[in-house]
């Protein structure tokens, strides 16, 4: 028996996707650049096939494309078709003479077409007409990205911070499970999912945060489908390239700002009577891999070329050197270690059993550990693999199964029955249907769960009266 660890669900692009309704998903084929993402995510195999009938008009027999792969590659092939029917990318339709078929939705095709050759109407964003005399270099972009969605993690952490953050920031924060304001609080505080998020890597943080976001987006008088149109397209638009939000709806205005504030676009501050005529932004790259979910290519990109990365040296007796700065990461490390010493640019810990097990506590998983250190080591770390001692990796784990030992669940008990049949009846009643907990002979009691409690007791009672007759 083991107590089981609920960990963060932090959905790629096709699993939120197919979370839509039928009718957003074909809304949001309507926008070449969704079409584009959406292909660009699919299994190598899923866009085989889609571009071998991008081209045909008409429904393709099953027999036909099944013939396209070995037979031993059957279940791949069962496993995008049911893929592609979830993200209504294709339909199953009945052909001619009976036969069975799949058709490519028209509007993805049409629109896939026009974003892979060109053609029809223009997709992708423009730039201003004019050079910006203030042109932002692609090293202040990462510098603002990282300041920005850093002040999101300081305030999580409870650390000082000159940003204030925004309160559309502490609105998706609570909305998230993240953090929560306790009854007679005045301050949010941090729950085991946001212990969890916080050791999750940039990007897929950052995806998080926007399903999110993208859950209050009709709360906010927003159109999901123009946002997430507009999302995908700032993730095909290049690093450095301003662009234009003459031709932008007010929505999507009242958007951009919100993505200016988590550090996804950079907009310079304009006077209130300008109203943000003729301005320009700057998508940065936390935005440009949006498209890809948690895959984070851009943004390890990012942190390659942040100073802060890479800066935790992890030995064989437990001791942790991390050499930093930061405020955020000194409090990320003090998630699961004991913190002994603190220098202006290095902070020494220890990992012990407590400040594993504390950290468990608070929600976070052991892998999420070991992952975090091995995502932040030390480039020294890389010349003598591996970058974490396999011994700290395994004591880690080890301590977290320490706690893997009951699993608790919701029951009713039954016990004080007259005779062992009657006990055996409603035991194997119980066990048939699948309720059935725990049972002892010794004592005749039995545990069944709190589901399957109405059902067992209404069969007790049927038996008992007909017992009685």
């Amino acid at each position: 028996m083991s107590v089981q660890q609920r960990t963060l669900d932090c959905k790629d692009l096709h699993s939120y996707l197919k979370t839509l309704q039928a009718s957003v998903l074909d809304r949001l084929y309507n926008h070449p650049a969704t079409c584009l993402a959406v292909f660009r995510e699919l299994p190598e195999l899923s866009r085989i096939y889609i571009m071998r009938i991008l081209f045909v008009d008409q429904a393709v027999p099953k027999a036909i494309m099944g013939s396209w792969v070995s037979p031993n590659s059957a279940k791949e092939l069962e496993d995008i078709v049911k893929l592609l029917t979830e993200l209504r990318v294709w339909q199953e339709v009945e052909m001619q003479g009976g036969l069975k078929g799949w058709l490519l939705n028209p509007t993805f095709r049409k629109n896939l077409k026009g974003a892979l050759l060109g053609g029809g109407n223009e997709w992708s964003m423009k730039p201003p007409t004019d050079a910006d005399p203030k042109a932002r270099g692609i090293s202040v972009l990462d510098e603002y990205a990282m300041g920005r969605w850093e002040c999101v993690l300081h305030y999580m952490v409870g650390s000082q911070q000159q940003e204030v953050i925004s309160s559309d920031a502490l609105q998706i924060l609570q909305h998230a499970g993240l953090m929560k304001k306790e009854p007679g609080e005045n301050q949010l505080s941090i729950t085991k999912d946001g212990f969890q998020f916080l050791l999750m890597d940039t990007s897929a943080q950052v995806w998080y945060f926007l399903l999110q976001y993208l859950d209050t987006a009709t709360a906010r008088g927003l159109d999901l489908i123009d946002c997430l149109g507009f999302l995908f397209q700032l993730s095909f638009s290049t690093l450095g390239q301003d662009y234009s939000t003459d031709t932008m709806t007010e929505g999507l205005q009242k958007f951009l700002q919100h993505l200016r504030e988590f550090g996804l676009v950079y907009q310079r501050k304009v006077s209130r009577e300008d109203h943000r005529k003729d301005g320009r932004f700057y998508p940065t790259r936390l935005a440009l891999d949006i498209a890809s979910g948690p895959k984070k290519s851009m943004v390890n990109t990012l942190n390659a070329s942040s100073q802060t990365t890479g800066y935790i040296v992890v030995e064989t007796n437990y001791r942790v050197y991390a050499y930093t700065d930061s405020s955020l990461q000194v409090a990320l490390i003090a998630l699961f270690c004991e913190l002994i010493y603190r220098f202006p640019n290095l902070v020494v810990g220890i990992i012990t059993r407590e400040s594993v097990r504390q950290a468990l506590r608070s929600g976070i998983t052991a892998d999420q550990i070991v992952s975090f250190l091995r995502q932040h080591a030390h480039s020294e770390c890389y010349k003598e693999p591996p970058v974490l001692p396999s011994t700290i990796a395994d004591q880690i784990k080890l301590w977290a199964i320490e706690r893997d030992r009951f699993i608790y669940k919701d029951g009713v008990l039954y016990n004080q029955f007259d005779s062992q049949a009657d006990f055996e009846i409603l035991r194997n009643y119980a066990q048939e249907r699948g309720v059935l907990v725990w049972h002892t002979n010794n004592g005749r009691k039995m545990v069944v769960t709190k589901e399957g409690h109405d059902e067992v007791r209404k069969f007790w009672k049927r038996h008992s009266r007909n017992g009685s007759m």
